[in-house]
């Protein structure tokens, strides 16, 4: 779920709770006064130094008010009780409440309030709610259209959807297993319904397990006290794993489509999630490259191309570190595992990594692996001699041989020389495979392909991925697995749709990420 889906969301719950509580027969003010926990998701325009006297949340609350009513700016200043009612100083006057709306709240705040308040209006009319201070719902309606539906792809129908995503469910949790007590008060699937739930929303476990008690009963889900414990009971290696044997599963389920049967091209990266905390004591926790950064970093290799895009492997990260004793990272080796692993399951024509990875090592250990790979080089001296010689005659491309010596072995490579992507300049790769002058260009236009990663990165953390400021590398390394495989589900269950209709396996996806992780979320409730 994007961040603008997540505000959405969290709109919408204010509106069905402020429905709810109206047809309770609770006053507007009262029903206002007494929401808890949804207004995260929005942030303050204003900088911490700024000298507003009033509170953000406060404000959001007066001007939801202020939507639902149909009041002025100038009449609010008639209700000094409001002050009370959303814990402010006093009524702001009609200068401060504009300027609130138009610079302090941004156009995500706006469309938030706008979205809670139109759904109340359009409930309590359309239901016949007794709610005397809602204005008329024909002050918030186009006369010529009510609401612009969506254009849906009649492709597949809801139901087609649902029992797709179960499917693709069903082979996803079987592997993980907390090793709790057979008797223990929650099953592991009710965990895993709840970290769904948090990725969904994208929040924290306090507020999600909040949220997600009032949904579904405070006897039904875990607090979020006991959904920490429960994640800590998950061994790091066994978490691997299990993550392991659940994409062989994955992949098991769509072993028969010949995209499968042939090697495949693959991309290994690192990514980072953010630490703010103090890092004594934290071995995991990394630097980053703007020196004052601090962050975990997992590696992952991924199927690109055409290919259903999965997760292949995951690898934590474990670098030296001026707080730690950890030894120098050998990035090599993480190589090695990603591709040993990722090779169980499909076979391996091309790896591709990005300038991170220009290592001798990393040649070797993928020369060794009997995979091809194709890498962007830092540019040294011996590479700019060659630069400076191709300007001088006037060359675009180039190649050039070389060949890597190293303790576990030996290989030729080519070093080439070819255009930027970019428009400026000209890009180095290294590559083991033999590619002359004249099919350098197009064999390194290959490394376009490497886009796929940053966009699976993003969609991981921003859809899948719920928040945590935990120091317990537990707790980050579960949800960050957990967010992957929820990832894979996703990715999966497109594939599926797709196939059930014979569409085109491209990488874009038929259903939305927002779509697939709500229906994940609600088909894990175990039925009776």
């Amino acid at each position: 779920m994007t961040s603008q889906e997540h505000r959405l969301t969290d709109a919408y719950l204010v509106g069905l709770t402020l429905t709810e509580a109206l047809k309770a027969d609770q006053s507007l003010c009262t029903a206002l006064r007494t929401l808890e926990g949804l207004f995260d998701s929005l942030n303050d325009g204003y900088p911490e130094w700024h000298p507003a006297p009033h509170s953000f949340e406060g404000m959001v609350r007066l001007l939801l008010y202020r939507e639902l009513t149909g009041e002025s700016y100038r009449s609010l200043a008639q209700y000094p009780e409001l002050a009370v009612v959303f814990d402010l100083e006093k009524i702001p006057d009609e200068s401060v409440l504009s300027r609130t709306w138009r610079n302090r709240f941004d156009e995500a705040t706006r469309e938030f309030v706008t979205t809670a308040a139109h759904y109340v209006i359009k409930e309590v009319h359309d239901r016949d709610i007794s709610a005397p201070e809602v204005r008329p719902k024909a002050e918030i309606v186009d006369d010529e259209q009510e609401a612009a539906d969506p254009v849906e792809d009649k492709s597949f129908s809801q139901e087609e959807i649902i029992q797709t995503t179960r499917l693709a469910r069903d082979h996803a949790f079987g592997h993980f297993d907390s090793g709790r007590a057979s008797n223990a008060s929650y099953e592991d699937t009710q965990f895993f319904e709840l970290q769904t739930f948090m990725g969904m929303v994208h929040c924290g476990t306090a507020q999600g397990a909040t949220r997600f008690q009032y949904r579904h009963g405070e006897e039904y889900s875990p607090h979020g006290d006991t959904h920490l414990r429960a994640v800590k009971q998950f061994d790091p290696e066994e978490l691997v794993n299990g993550f392991n044997e659940t994409t062989d599963r994955l992949l098991s389920v769509i072993a028969s489509e010949a995209s499968f049967r042939r090697p495949v091209t693959a991309a290994i990266d690192i990514t980072t999630i953010p630490y703010y905390g103090e890092v004594e004591g934290m071995p995991m926790v990394s630097g980053t490259k703007d020196r004052d950064g601090r962050a975990f970093k997992f590696a992952t290799l991924s199927i690109i191309g055409q290919n259903i895009p999965l997760v292949l492997a995951v690898e934590p990260v474990r670098e030296s570190s001026e707080w730690d004793e950890n030894p120098s990272n050998q990035i090599h080796r993480t190589v090695r595992r990603l591709v040993r692993r990722a090779k169980e399951q499909v076979p391996i024509e091309t790896v591709l990594c990005d300038r991170e990875f220009d290592s001798i090592q990393v040649f070797q250990t993928l020369s060794n692996l009997d995979v091809n790979y194709l890498i962007p080089k830092r540019v040294s001296s011996s590479e700019r001699d060659v630069l400076e010689q191709m300007e001088g005659d006037d060359q675009e491309v180039a190649v050039e041989s070389a060949s890597i010596h190293v303790e576990s072995g030996s290989h030729p490579m080519r070093l080439l020389y070819v255009p930027s992507t970019s428009g400026e300049g000209t890009a180095v790769f290294a590559t083991n495979l033999r590619v002359g002058p004249e099919e350098a260009e197009t064999f390194c236009q290959r490394y376009s392909r490497r886009w796929q990663i940053e966009s699976e990165y993003k969609s991981i953390k921003g859809d899948f991925l719920a928040k945590t400021s935990s120091k317990d590398y537990r707790i980050r390394l579960f949800y960050f697995v957990f967010a992957v495989l929820l990832y894979n589900i996703w990715r999966l269950t497109d594939f599926l749709l797709k196939a059930s209709v014979g569409g085109e396996m491209d990488y874009a996806p038929v259903i939305t990420a927002g779509e697939c992780v709500e229906l994940v979320a609600s088909s894990l409730i175990p039925h009776d």
